[in-house]
């Protein structure tokens, strides 16, 4: 998988783990920020995202501070999952 599915697939699996029912995958901007202006997500869509990782890419959020920059933007949350599972573009 290259990193462009990669983000789509995330787009789709945060619509479904969040219940977003009025969002759709294409109304998610690759850079928009996920949390506060962006996608409007708060701090217990935060913890649902850590489940996600833990259960479809099985990678543990070692420090909950570093959750601020990987959880930004569908871009860094790729960007991260890309580099933990070594995948390559």
């Amino acid at each position: 998988m290259n990193l462009e599915e990669l983000k789509e697939q995330l787009k789709v699996q945060i619509i479904e783990q969040l219940n977003l029912e009025e969002v759709e995958v294409e109304d998610i901007d690759n850079e928009e920020p996920l949390f506060g202006d962006g996608l409007g997500l708060d701090s217990i869509d935060a913890l649902e995202l850590v489940l996600l990782l833990e259960k479809e890419y099985g990678i543990k959020l070692e420090n909950p501070k570093a959750g601020k920059e990987v959880f930004g933007s569908i871009d860094t949350m790729a960007n991260f999952i890309a580099a933990q599972l070594a995948v390559k573009e």
